[in-house]
């Protein structure tokens, strides 16, 4: 590990004009004039990254509890056990001895409630002798963070073979999440028992001025720290090839889910199997013969580092990776909930409507800031197909800004945060971010052709109004560091976030696309018959100039 940061730092230092390195191989620390530098951070994704199992009495209340702290945490989740899923003993037990995770999760009962189910998971866990990944010559760890009254309980089911940790309730009321001791833990342990097992960890740690994140933690450590100093709504996602990664921070809850199964290489069948071919193709703007596709597939998933050489195979990709986003996205809303078992106050319309306490957190029209990254978003030929991809994938609603991570800076940022904030926002607004522009689009579906909303742009550069009907995309030009003042007056049905039929003003920014109005609707279906599908598909890549 040590030589690899050694070499990457000679590099930098090269390209810097700044020696970093000494002849010894040590980092020239503090800085001076000519050589060294202030601090040394890192993040990890060793190993594969950290792989976790939860477990919770209620799967859908101290499970999904538990669950969100590990991801939270930047872990992958391998496994959610909980009493009440349905397998038997046996078989729960079966499956913890075939797992090898890096550690357990363990959470279940509110403070001061019952402790009788949550002290027979534990002595259902402990019994089958859950072996660690990297070997059985350390303890697996095991972190509880029930009910705090069962902790001497659960202590004594577990024997020597594994090292306990107890931290606060993750849930301590049905009305409230604390997950913060368990993710602080759950970084501990990262350090001292997955992270301790890597070649040179010890050398690495004593360079490290803080605390070395799983990468997939620090992501959101960032979006957080953006979310909280600019009081804003942030959706980013990072899609690779074998796992797509959403963030989201609405209202100051933050949420991160994990889709192990769609990627864009390693996963793409699984995406291609999930979404269909019919919906992949809907994106496709000319004729592709099916067979040739499924090649296309399977070429990939044998030689998942290439990359597109042709046209065809690129809009083919970039199609791909709409449905994978598309999906993930939907993956994550289900996920990013209010907390399920709290009693809420309901109308009679409610308890018609069979609403449920748990509802999403993820409200498009509310989002103000959507950053991508990943190879597919970040190295797209052209930024308007990075932004095309978003746009069709997410499908933001109201005002939006849209960006793109080019560089994957996003993970250093989010530990740089924990030991300067202020320095971390810079870097990620000046440097980090690539702003794409702003996507302008009401909620609602209306008639084809009809009136969607009456537009009036006012800026330096831009003095603009006019109409835009029901199917309709429309790209006007706003530099990267110009403001506009844009005022929408939605149709009858269409909703810019003030309700219904009423206008909405704000200030927008510019980027290298610039600013997007979008009347095709919301949500954008698309017919999968592709003599329907096909002319659409045409008139938008022409209307954004993806590939023309």
């Amino acid at each position: 590990m040590t030589l690899g940061v050694v070499n990457a730092l000679t590099e930098l230092g090269e390209l810097a004009g700044r020696r970093l390195i000494d002849d010894q191989g040590q980092i020239i620390r503090p800085a001076t004039e000519r050589d060294g530098c202030d601090i040394y951070i890192s993040t990890s994704s060793a190993g594969g990254g950290l792989q976790m199992m939860v477990a919770g009495v209620v799967k859908e209340m101290s499970a999904a509890s538990a669950k969100r702290a590990a991801l939270g945490a930047g872990a992958i989740v391998m496994e959610t056990l909980a009493a009440n899923d349905r397998r038997r003993p046996h078989e729960q037990i079966q499956r913890i001895r075939e797992l090898r995770p890096d550690m357990i999760l363990i959470a279940g009962g509110t403070d001061g409630g019952n402790v009788k189910q949550v002290v027979q998971l534990a002595e259902r866990i402990s019994p089958a002798r859950p072996q660690p990944r990297f070997g059985g010559e350390y303890k697996m760890p095991v972190i509880f963070a029930g009910n705090q009254d069962a902790a001497p309980l659960v202590t004594k089911a577990f024997d020597a073979h594994v090292d306990l940790s107890v931290v606060a309730n993750v849930r301590p009321v049905l009305e409230r999440e604390n997950l913060g001791p368990a993710r602080d833990k759950i970084h501990d342990m990262f350090l001292e028992h997955v992270m301790a097992h890597a070649p040179g960890y010890d050398k690495l740690i004593s360079w490290a001025d803080a605390p070395i994140m799983p990468t997939p933690g620090a992501v959101g450590n960032i979006l957080q720290t953006i979310a909280d100093k600019q009081q804003i709504n942030v959706v980013g996602v990072d899609i690779g090839g074998a796992t797509t990664d959403l963030f989201s921070v609405f209202g100051g809850k933050f949420n991160r889910t994990v889709s192990a199964n769609l990627g864009m290489s390693y996963s793409i069948s699984n995406v291609c199997a999930e979404a269909t071919l019919p919906k992949i193709l809907r994106w496709v703007p000319f004729e592709m013969d099916e067979r040739e596709l499924r090649n296309r597939v399977k070429n990939k998933m044998i030689r998942p580092t290439t990359i597109p050489q042709t046209r065809e195979a690129l809009v083919f990709e970039q199609a791909v990776a709409r449905e994978a986003l598309r999906l993930a996205y939907i993956q994550h809303k289900e996920f990013a909930t209010t907390l399920k078992g709290v009693q809420q106050k309901r109308s009679i319309g409610d308890a018609f409507a069979q609403k449920s306490s748990g509802q999403s957190l993820v409200d498009n029209l509310k989002l103000d800031l959507l950053v991508g990254s990943g190879g597919v978003l970040s190295h797209a030929p052209r930024m308007q197909q990075t932004a095309a991809m978003l746009i069709d994938a997410f499908e933001p609603e109201g005002f939006t800004t849209l960006a793109k991570d080019s560089i994957f800076m996003m993970p250093h940022l989010g530990v740089l945060a924990e030991v300067n904030p202020q320095a971390a926002l810079e870097v990620f607004e000046r440097d980090c971010l690539i702003y794409l522009g702003t996507c302008v689009a009401p909620r609602g579906v209306g008639k084809f052709g009809g009136l969607c909303f009456r537009y009036r742009i006012e800026s330096a550069t831009l003095n603009e109004s006019g109409e835009v009907v029901n199917g309709d995309l429309r790209v006007l030009p706003l530099a990267p560091d110009a403001r506009a003042r844009v005022i929408i007056e939605p149709a009858r049905g269409f909703d810019m976030g003030n309700g219904p039929g009423r206008s909405m003003e704000q200030e927008v920014r510019g980027g290298t696309v610039g600013l997007i109005l979008d009347a095709r609707g919301r949500g954008l279906e698309l017919t999968s018959n592709r003599d329907l599908s096909r002319p659409l598909a045409h008139a938008w890549a022409e209307a954004l100039r993806l590939y023309s």
